[in-house]
């Protein structure tokens, strides 16, 4: 089974009870953040360099490792493709993990950086957590029953995208310049920076969140993978937003990300792809 398949569309109902994957989810998220953070910030911290040249640190491998043997325990049957561990099983459902997204972040002691665990069924991004436990966060969704995150209080909020319906008032993360020009897209930054009212990089997951709280109206970034993006999405559209791929695409093979608070999703399309 190839990890990335195109999919219809991530707006897709699904007919089903989804409320136990979501609540294994969380668990799989509860094991990820004692895993992680038993070694954050740790001075011995063991760091190396993979083929890509990217890093990869103890705690992703460990984290993987903890979300893997829960997996196993409880849904045996279905797939998983982790970024440090690659794709075990056949499966129509597969579990789509990323460790430590941001560890960059991470191996440095800057506390913003999130586990991302995904449920896909038939191609399509059911269920989605992100957390990040150094700042004590979660947001969780699932089709059909909301997007979450949690509050001091201890009690649930739900989530919703703004209601900005004007690219000229909106505030938009794109990630980094770098990215933007290894893509060939520095003009179609250009034309973004140059519309919206307030422009700002924060940076892998925790941009969605805010879009998906409504403080931001679009984000947008490239050379991503499916572990980067999958537990994105159920976030994003059950808060009422749009995710897609730079094209306008919905599939996590892509490579590229575009999520928006859906109103303003198609004047995005156009701004960034008109020469």
């Amino acid at each position: 089974m190839t990890a990335a398949l195109p999919i219809p569309t991530f707006d897709a109902p699904f007919e089903g009870d989804l409320e136990a994957e979501l609540d294994l989810a969380l668990r799989l998220a509860d094991a990820a953040d004692a895993a992680s953070m038993s070694r954050f910030d740790a001075a011995d911290l063991d760091i190396r360099t993979k083929a890509d040249t990217t890093h990869v640190t103890e705690a992703d491998l460990a984290t993987e490792r903890a979300i893997r043997a829960v997996l196993e325990a409880e849904r045996p049957g279905d797939s998983v493709f982790g970024e440090e561990y690659g794709i075990s099983g056949d499966s129509s459902r597969q579990w789509i993990i990323d460790p430590i997204d941001g560890t960059a972040n991470y191996l440095k002691g800057i506390p913003m950086w999130t586990t991302l665990i995904a449920l896909a069924i038939d191609g399509i991004p059911r269920v989605g957590v992100a957390s990040q436990p150094a700042i004590g966060r979660r947001w969780w969704a699932a089709t059909g029953l909301g997007a979450w995150t949690n509050t001091p209080s201890g009690e649930p909020k739900r989530l919703a995208v703004s209601s900005v319906d004007s690219i000229a008032q909106s505030s938009v993360s794109f990630q980094s310049v770098a990215q933007w020009r290894e893509a060939g897209q520095l003009d179609a930054l250009e034309r973004l920076t140059s519309s919206v009212w307030r422009d700002r990089g924060y940076g892998d997951a925790w941009p969605y969140m805010l879009l998906a709280e409504g403080r931001l109206e679009f984000v947008a970034e490239f050379g991503v993978r499916e572990y980067d993006i999958a537990a994105l999405v159920p976030i994003v559209t059950e808060a009422g937003g749009r995710f897609t791929s730079f094209d306008g695409r919905d599939s996590l093979s892509e490579r590229s990300s575009l999520a928006t608070n859906r109103l303003l999703h198609d004047a995005f399309l156009q701004l960034l792809n008109s020469d």
